[in-house]
């Protein structure tokens, strides 16, 4: 059973765990990195304690996680939560480079797609024995292949 908290019910790091879908190990690295404050601790065991405020921080913090957000976007971004006119600025600033950084990794992943299907017109082509579709392909599929090698090496230091 859960340790109680003063008027609030109270959720063991297992429980915030499956509430979030985040594993207990990154809630740790999270709360020692600075992402998520400092968590209540049981004064008897010095386990964890999460309160519904807490699980509330953490579905939020799992879904900026889930969108793929720097970690160190992901703290500015929680530090920047209470909604007003100065935080709107930043939290703009972070959401706008996070949709510019989703929309690069559609149009390479769309790249990618775009080769395997090539790659499997290939095969198909020369299970056919069609030697001139197997040519074709293969010449659209070097700038292809060169694309990807280079969208590679620009996101490998993200």
């Amino acid at each position: 059973m859960a340790p109680a908290l003063t008027g609030d019910r109270a959720f063991t790091i297992s429980q915030a765990s499956r509430s979030c879908g985040l594993p207990e190990s990154t809630l740790r690295y999270y709360e020692q990195i600075g992402v998520i404050g400092p968590v209540r601790r049981d004064p008897l065991n010095g386990y964890r304690v999460y309160s519904q405020d807490d699980l509330d921080v953490l579905d939020a913090v799992a879904c900026l996680s889930g969108l793929g957000m720097p970690v160190a976007n992901l703290r500015e971004y929680l530090a920047n939560a209470a909604p007003s006119r100065a935080a709107a600025a930043t939290q703009l600033d972070l959401m706008r480079e996070q949709r510019d950084r989703l929309a690069q990794d559609a149009e390479a992943l769309e790249l990618r797609r775009r080769y395997v299907e090539l790659k499997v017109s290939y095969w198909e082509a020369v299970a056919a024995g069609d030697d001139a579709e197997v040519e074709r392909i293969a010449l659209e599929a070097g700038p292809l292949s060169v694309a990807i090698r280079a969208d590679s090496a620009r996101t490998a230091g993200r």
